[in-house]
C-alpha cells in the first residue's frame, strides 16, 4: 500500500490548485471571446508598463479586463465621451519587446491626456469606427 505524506499531499494541494486557477483562466477568456465586442489589447499603464488585456465594447465605453485574471471586473473603463483617435503607429524596438507582434499603437487622448493601446489593425479599424459611430454632440439625454 502506498503512503501519501504530508509533504506529498501540500505538494498535490498546490499542483491541485494551480491547475483549477489556470483552468478557471482558460474558461473566462473562452467566455469572454465568445461575446460580440471582444478583442485582445495591451495598455500603457500610468507606472509606464504595457498590460495585456481583453478590451469589450459597452455602450458608451470600452472595459479593459486583464488577460491573466478571473476577475470580471475591468481594471480600466474608457468612456468615449472625451476620447478622440489623434493616429496610431508601428511599435519602436523598445515597445514590440513589451507587446504581442503585429500589434499597432493607437494614440489617443482622453480629455486632453494622453492615451496609447496596442491592438491589431484589424481591431484598430473597428475600434476607429465604434468611436466615430458615437452620439451625435449635443444630443439629448436622459
Amino acid at each position: 500500500m502506498i503512503e501519501i505524506t504530508a509533504p506529498v499531499l501540500i505538494a498535490l494541494l498546490v499542483l491541485a490548485g494551480i491547475v483549477m486557477f489556470f483552468g478557471a483562466m482558460a474558461v473566462r477568456r473562452i467566455q469572454l471571446r465568445r461575446t460580440l465586442g471582444t478583442f485582445d489589447a495591451s495598455i500603457l499603464t500610468p507606472k509606464g508598463k504595457w498590460m495585456m488585456v481583453i478590451g469589450r465594447y459597452g455602450g458608451g465605453h470600452v472595459d479593459l479586463l486583464r488577460f491573466f485574471s478571473v476577475s470580471p471586473i475591468p481594471s480600466f473603463v474608457v468612456e468615449r465621451r472625451g476620447l478622440d483617435v489623434t493616429g496610431w503607429r508601428r511599435a519602436d524596438e523598445q515597445e514590440a519587446l513589451r507587446i504581442p507582434p503585429g500589434f499597432v499603437i493607437v494614440q489617443l487622448t482622453r480629455n486632453g491626456e494622453p492615451l496609447l493601446l496596442a491592438m491589431d489593425y484589424r481591431d484598430y479599424t473597428g475600434f476607429s469606427s465604434w468611436l466615430e459611430a458615437g452620439p451625435i454632440a449635443g444630443s439629448w439625454q436622459i
